[in-house]
């Protein structure tokens, strides 16, 4: 999927995350995280998103997370509506997700 424009999914509510997800026009998938947890569980984190990236065949985006203690689910469907909303995509392939 080619990301063609900046989208957000997500809250800053508690146990949620702000996504934004960008063109990258280098190339490559960057990801940006702030969250309070960054040092227990940040390469977590950070994994869940480009495993979900890899998954919807995304090579090239800049991801900011804002992160207020999301478990993996929430990460993985807070991800997935941005690039849906980023790409403009209106078929969903479920087996890819």
């Amino acid at each position: 999927m080619k990301i063609t424009e900046s989208a957000f999914a997500g809250s800053l509510e508690s146990s949620d995350l702000l996504v934004q997800i960008e063109p990258n026009n280098e190339g490559g998938l960057f990801i940006d995280l702030e969250s309070s947890v960054e040092k227990q569980f940040g390469q977590a984190i950070r994994k869940t998103a480009l495993d979900t990236l890899e998954k919807m065949g995304v090579t090239s985006a800049r991801l900011t997370l804002q992160d207020k203690g999301a478990l993996d689910g929430v990460i993985r469907a807070r991800i997935q509506a941005a690039v849906l909303r980023s790409t403009g995509e209106e078929t969903i392939d479920w087996s890819r997700l």
